[in-house]
């Protein structure tokens, strides 16, 4: 064989799955060369997709031998476009309708979670109502509440995208619903009755593994955030901050975050058949 044939990437699988107000669009990778370990389910940012989720999938796969599957949020990317704006209860939402529905359409009983921004806080969600069936969660530049640095990045952001050139990286990835998804994040954010949100009561619920990782340069929270969410879980934990990084590290930093959550999952024997034994390992400092 011709050795400088580069090797083939995971197998890449589409989809639609009907949800509640229309139907969302799924993407796998590697699937069927996971054997017994249970996926890794990707959760997007706020002005996320899957097509934005770029090389990140493919690598992941390859790097943890897992199958990585990856949606757009009913609004995003090549979902069902929607037209009223998110109630300020959307990640829960998102926990209890949305992701339950995918879930069981993908016939997926256990998985590993890794989340983006507020994708994040809607892993430790889920990782809170399902703690049977999930057997880890990734928390990447995840927002634990509405910090003062949280609001000035939005307002900031909110100010850039309102230049045609700016919007238009919008509308690469989302089309006609680009308004929609930049008010989306914004004017829930920014609203006042937003202010007082944060995942902390639902921390305590989370049993199994968690990996934060976090740049110390995000522009969106500061490295409390973190720090707060693997404190604050009931079941191992470890903290990853990153030095000279912002808000995207599997952009930024991309072959470090995956030694990170490999070794992880490595570390704590994750896979389907995965015990509740690892419940009770003492955490990580």
């Amino acid at each position: 064989m011709d050795s400088s044939v580069a090797p083939l990437g995971p197998e890449i699988r589409d989809s639609f799955v009907e949800v509640p107000g229309g139907s969302v669009f799924v993407r796998r990778w590697g699937l069927g060369e996971s054997g017994a370990r249970s996926p890794i389910i990707l959760l997007h940012d706020s002005l996320g997709s899957v097509e934005q989720w770029r090389e990140f999938p493919a690598a992941l796969a390859q790097a943890t031998a897992r199958e990585v599957v990856a949606y757009d949020r009913l609004g995003f990317g090549k979902s069902t476009q929607r037209t009223g704006r998110p109630s300020l209860d959307f990640i829960t939402e998102e926990t209890e309708t949305f992701f339950p529905a995918i879930q069981h359409a993908l016939g997926i009983t256990r998985f590993v979670l890794l989340g983006h921004s507020v994708g994040g806080a809607m892993a430790v969600l889920i990782a809170a109502s399902q703690s049977d069936a999930c057997d880890a969660v990734v928390t990447e530049a995840a927002q634990a509440s509405v910090e003062p640095r949280t609001l000035a990045g939005i307002r900031a952001a909110k100010v850039q995208f309102d230049t045609p050139e700016q919007f238009e990286k919008i509308a690469k990835w989302h089309g006609e619903k680009a308004r929609w998804v930049l008010d989306a994040w914004t004017e829930v954010w920014l609203s006042p009755e937003f202010c007082s949100w944060s995942i902390d009561q639902h921390l305590g619920k989370v049993r199994r593994p968690v990996l934060a990782i976090h740049g110390d340069l995000d522009e969106y929270g500061s490295a409390e955030f973190p720090r707060r969410i693997a404190s604050g879980v009931s079941g191992p934990s470890e903290l990853a901050l990153l030095e000279r990084c912002g808000h995207v590290p599997h952009r930024e930093r991309q072959e470090e975050v995956l030694r990170l959550i490999s070794s992880f999952l490595t570390r704590h024997a994750i896979d389907a058949s995965a015990s509740l034994v690892s419940n009770h390992r003492r955490k990580r400092p």
